[in-house]
């Protein structure tokens, strides 16, 4: 019998699967999909640190990031590398959102889902992936 315990690799998957194909069709997928005025409008975000230069390249970064990062989670391929920019992604969301003024509540998201990203680098994959990690 096994029992919830015994059983954290299957916790990873549900979680990775689950959050993978929630970012790569409501978030990745959309903004790639959008072509580059999206781009240009999630690179700007950057210009509140002073980074005024290719705001296309950095939104579509952040596009692949999502996109890519989410469809990388799924199948347990590079995990900590996809979560580890999912993650400082959601980071710039949420200062985005924080330093515009629009409180707790419109970064709460960001804020969440970077948390989870960040426990995916320590975790990694599990078992059950295609390169599970250690």
């Amino acid at each position: 019998m096994i029992t919830l315990r015994e059983n954290k690799d299957l916790g990873l998957l549900i979680l990775r699967v689950g959050i993978g194909l929630m970012f790569f069709l409501t978030h990745g997928l959309p903004k790639l999909m959008a072509g580059p005025d999206m781009w240009t409008q999630i690179g700007a975000a950057l210009s509140r640190y002073g980074i005024t230069f290719l705001p296309v390249f950095w939104g579509l970064l952040a596009a692949l990031s999502e996109g890519l990062g989410g469809l990388l989670l799924v199948l347990g391929i590079g995990t900590r590398t996809a979560a580890t920019f999912m993650a400082f992604t959601m980071l710039i969301a949420a200062m985005h959102h924080l330093l515009g003024g629009d409180g707790i509540g419109k970064a709460s998201h960001a804020i969440e889902v970077g948390i989870l990203f960040l426990s995916l680098i320590w975790l990694g994959s599990g078992k059950y992936a295609l390169r599970p990690s250690k």
